[in-house]
């Protein structure tokens, strides 16, 4: 039946809403045929949502965890009510039902490949191994997955965290593959490009057949870092959120545009760096699709606009394949790493 297999019986207000736009769920850990437990070993928020609860509370971490801590219990999900967005987990699989089409087992290691805001979920230990500094959160748990949720058996060749990292953002480089693979040498303007999700994204066009890629991000910081990779065959800097300068930056407008950045206000910039007939990727949870609908038509920009969903069959493979195989993408995911456990 569609409500159990989609989790409509875990939603507890308002009736007759999907889980993801529930309010409450019920996390109860004694499953149904087809759904499975995941015992939680580490949770890892979006970028996005991080960056709000840190910002709203002054970068206090202790503040930051009984946030989310009030948000996991009194949701029943991990479910920022500020950005909409919610994050994955990594666990290990308790308890799978007999009608499960997962193909999971007990003890398999996996990573959730569907939002935390709709994934039933409690923790038991206060998150007390947390400090707050960093997106990804040691926890214990349980968490729910249903018959049409996605997960993935982490590989046994790299760490559990650096893999997490990986396989949050492993959507928008399948997508960007996708969107490039069906155009003659286009042009690809990453913006973001020295993130998880940019970096990969980068690789992907290139891999491709993209002609020409673009990176901006806004630091010389980041200019430099990202330039060292050679991912990009240009770097650029300028603050994503003005459109005037990412326009300028930039020079030429692309014929692929994908928004990496975990900061809201970056429609605009990527409309107008975008070629007439061209396509926009959006790949933020911070994006707004009014502003994105709305300034298209302002601008009298003829640009197709597509929001990364975060699944693309396969993608999960397509990311830790580009992880492994261009030393760019695997130097910037392991100085992130780095610097975060270093917070």
């Amino acid at each position: 039946m569609i409500g159990t297999e989609v989790g409509l019986h875990r939603v507890l207000e308002p009736a007759g809403v999907l889980p993801q736009a529930a309010l409450r769920l019920d996390p109860d850990p004694r499953i149904r045929p087809d759904e499975v437990r995941i015992r939680v070993e580490r949770l890892n928020l979006d970028a996005a949502s991080y960056r709000q609860l840190h910002t709203a509370h002054g970068g206090d971490p202790g503040a930051v965890r009984r946030e989310v801590l009030r948000i996991i219990g009194e949701r029943g999900k991990m479910h920022n009510p500020v950005t909409g967005s919610g994050g994955m987990l990594v666990g290990v699989v308790d308890e799978a039902g007999p009608d499960s089409p997962l193909g999971l087992k007990p003890g398999d290691r996996v990573a959730t490949l569907v939002s935390l805001t709709l994934t039933p979920l409690a923790v038991d230990d206060g998150l007390a191994r947390w400090d707050g500094r960093s997106e990804q959160i040691p926890a214990s748990g349980h968490a729910i997955l249903f018959a049409r949720s996605i997960a993935a058996v982490l590989p046994d060749d790299l760490p559990v965290p650096l893999a997490l990292s990986v396989m949050d953002v492993c959507g928008a480089p399948a997508l960007t593959g996708r969107v490039v693979a069906g155009l003659r040498d286009p042009v690809v303007a990453v913006l973001g490009g020295a993130g998880k999700s940019g970096s990969l994204s980068l690789a992907a066009a290139r891999r491709a057949g993209a002609a020409r890629t673009i990176g901006l991000v806004p630091t010389q910081d980041e200019e430099r870092r990202l330039a060292a990779t050679g991912l990009a065959d240009r770097v650029v800097r300028a603050d994503a959120r003005d459109p005037i300068a990412v326009a300028a930056a930039l020079g030429e407008p692309a014929d692929v545009t994908v928004v990496c950045v975990d900061v809201p206000g970056c429609e605009h910039g990527a409309i107008l760096a975008t070629a007439p007939g061209g396509t926009v990727v959006f790949f933020s949870m911070a994006t707004s699709f009014s502003a994105a609908a709305l300034g298209a038509e302002g601008l009298a920009a003829d640009v197709t606009m597509l929001v990364g969903n975060g699944y693309v069959p396969g993608h999960a493979e397509l990311a830790l394949e580009l992880f492994r195989d261009v030393q760019g993408v695997r130097s910037l995911f392991t100085a992130r790493a780095g610097h975060d456990s270093a917070e």
